[in-house]
């Protein structure tokens, strides 16, 4: 079967455990898509998952960067496609279970840039600019002429920023202008589980006082103590940054805990709005989320 199942969805809604269920029923393994666990010793703020959840199944993607790294899409499709390829060749169907939507589509999607021709000489002007005067400067400047593109990258996203800004001076056309036709590259099933906002609040206000009692606290200390600053990439995660500011400020830990818990839910609501966009996605109520229901639906 050359088809992959792909386990999505908003934050706190049991992804991991449901893809630990299918790759056992299918005798493969996890790839994970999330931004957060790519990441070394940032372990109690991104809910990695732990040995013991993962029951035996191998997850890829896991602890593959040190905090002090900058890690892009790209980066993520370099290393991630790789280990996909191998599994479908042994004829495995891939679990990529994650919530960074963009991780997702880079997996599964070849993007065309609008046909917009390149232009080696425009890409060298800014890769010279990028060593000259750094990635701030570019993204800033891509900022300026297509806002709603640069909302949609991340500074580090280089090679992006500057195709973005390939794209505006060879067409005079802003790249959110253009219509990216998004091709499938394998055939897949998406799920993703449908909680009621309520309830799904709820389940992300008690992942947050968990995290708070395992220690996320201390967790930012040590990395702080071990030179990681705000400016690290790492540091820009929901519950890192919160705690970081707040020991900057003096802040009490309540004040922590609600400024994480009101990030979270906006960050869930994001995510939902972006995999409502995936093409053919199905959403499953949190009583149809067991592995037999989806095992069934990959079947389909």
């Amino acid at each position: 079967m050359n088809k992959l199942l792909i386990i999505c969805g908003a934050t706190a809604t049991g992804k991991t455990a449901l893809a630990v269920d299918c790759a056992r029923a299918l005798g493969s393994e996890v790839i994970s898509a999330d931004s957060q666990l790519i990441y070394k010793n940032l372990n109690i703020g991104t809910a990695k998952p732990t040995a013991e959840e993962m029951h035996g199944v191998v997850h890829n993607m896991i602890d593959v960067v040190e905090p002090e790294s900058s890690f892009s899409v790209s980066d993520y499709c370099s290393m991630a496609r790789p280990v996909l390829e191998k599994l479908l060749n042994e004829n495995k169907v891939p679990v990529v279970c994650g919530g960074t939507g963009f991780y997702v589509n880079s997996l599964i999607y070849d993007f065309s840039y609008g046909n917009a021709a390149a232009d080696n000489a425009v890409r060298e002007k800014y890769e010279g600019l990028l060593r000259e005067k750094g990635k701030e400067y570019l993204y800033n400047y891509l900022c300026e002429i297509d806002g709603e593109t640069a909302a949609r990258l991340h500074v580090n996203d280089v090679k992006r920023v500057i195709r973005a800004i390939e794209i505006y001076e060879v067409s005079g056309r802003k790249k959110s202008s253009i219509i990216d036709k998004p091709v499938p590259k394998y055939d897949y099933t998406a799920v993703a589980v449908d909680y009621p906002r309520d309830e799904l609040y709820d389940r992300i206000n008690r992942r947050v006082d968990v995290m708070f009692e395992s220690g996320l606290v201390d967790e930012v200390v040590h990395l702080i103590e071990s030179g990681i600053t705000a400016e690290n990439q790492c540091m820009q995660a929901i519950g890192y940054k919160e705690v970081l500011e707040c020991i900057k400020n003096g802040d009490k830990e309540s004040t922590m805990r609600d400024i994480i818990k009101q990030n979270t839910r906006r960050y869930a609501k994001r995510q939902i709005t972006f995999f409502k966009k995936l093409d053919n996605i199905i959403w499953l109520k949190p009583s149809e989320a067991t592995a037999g229901t989806v095992l069934g639906l990959l079947n389909e």
